[in-house]
């Protein structure tokens, strides 16, 4: 199969990734201006709810690089960058698919914050999710230099030449978050289209879609749960860098492991349902970590707001809940991944076949 070209043009049509990114990111940010009873939300709301600041990282507040990126100054701030998700986020979606696509984006939400962070002087309060719109058309600009993007010249010339004279007529853009974005994006493609590239002769297939998401999400649980147990231990543990190898060698295990699994008869099938049980797995993990920590002893019963509520109810009956919520997260995996279930029950020995013909035909991403 020839290499996968995105039919020319200026718009293409969203897909599940961009519609996602989209309701979280309004809905984030209408709550902000709930909050404030208008159209925009004051610094100090924003500041409560992740706003990037001077001093984040040195006060180890990590969550501030994503929770920045949803969280908007006004409504024009708002439909400015959702106008730019849909513009751009359909072509690369489209392109490299909703996983690939959706670490572009949080990959440049943080290289933007981190880069505006280093360029600031000054104490600055920022928000918006300008330096992950960015990195789309960085990521866009990639596979239009690698010949991977059928587009013209135009459409980047188009759309930089816009977001520089918008960022020249207002003073309150972030020149750092949206470059740190941009070269984030750029530099990550060309990254994932080297990673993908070598998969050729390290894996055997290629993974479907629901299969690469569900395990990017474990990988991220799992990283958050080791970072969070790190933070508890005393110095005298492990090395940083020890940990992070042993964790990038059990994630590469993994995905060898699958990729074995998915060559042979009925594999897909059996992976769907090895993540699935992974998956009520770490909500139970989640839950008697929640249950057997401070968080329920910490409650107050004055004016609780919806997470007070949340965890009262948790609180009451943390087994039914834990119990309940990783059945759902069962039920919601096999849902999502139902044609994969089909396909992988009624294989006689094509599937693995087909998969790794796939991969063999695919140079990059």
């Amino acid at each position: 199969m020839a290499t996968y070209r995105a039919s020319p043009g200026f718009f293409e049509t969203p897909h599940a990734a961009v519609y996602t990114l989209m309701t979280v990111t309004v809905l984030a940010s209408g709550f902000c201006f709930i909050q404030a009873g208008s159209a925009s939300a004051p610094a100090q709301l924003l500041f409560r709810y992740g706003g990037m600041y001077t001093a984040a990282l040195a006060r180890h507040e990590y969550w501030r690089l994503f929770a920045y990126g949803f969280l908007h100054v006004n409504f024009i701030h708002l439909a400015t960058n959702m106008l730019c998700l849909v513009l751009w986020g359909g072509h690369l979606e489209r392109r490299v698919g909703p996983t690939y696509f959706v670490i572009i984006y949080l990959c440049a939400m943080v290289s933007g914050a981190i880069v505006g962070n280093a360029t600031h002087a000054t104490p600055y309060l920022t928000v918006g999710a300008s330096g992950a719109t960015s990195g789309i058309l960085g990521a866009l600009l990639c596979l239009w230099i690698l010949g991977k993007l059928d587009v013209r010249f135009d459409f980047f010339a188009i759309n930089i030449g816009l977001n520089i004279a918008l960022a020249i007529s207002n003073s309150r853009i972030d020149w750092g978050v949206h470059l740190g974005g941009f070269a984030a994006g750029l530099i990550g493609c060309a990254l994932l289209d080297l990673v993908e590239k070598l998969n050729v002769h390290l894996l055997r297939c290629r993974f479907p879609e629901p299969v690469k998401i569900n395990l990017a999400l474990l990988a991220g649980v799992a990283a958050l749960g080791l970072w969070a147990a790190r933070v508890q231990t005393p110095a005298a543990d492990l090395p940083g860098w020890i940990v992070v190898a042993g964790f990038a060698v059990a994630c590469c295990a993994v995905i060898k492991l699958i990729d074995l699994a998915l060559s042979i008869k009925k594999g897909l099938a059996a992976v769907i349902i090895a993540l699935a049980c992974a998956n009520a797995a770490c909500v139970a993990l989640g839950g008697w970590v929640l249950a057997t920590t401070s968080a329920c002893g910490a409650r107050t019963s004055g004016g609780p707001g919806p997470l007070e509520n949340l965890l009262n109810a948790f609180c009451a009956n943390p087994l039914l809940v834990t119990a309940l919520v990783a059945v759902g997260a069962v039920t919601l995996t096999l849902l999502l991944c139902s044609s994969e279930i089909h396909r992988g029950i009624e294989d006689v020995g094509f599937v693995g076949s087909s998969l790794r013909a796939e991969r063999n035909r695919r140079h990059g991403l």
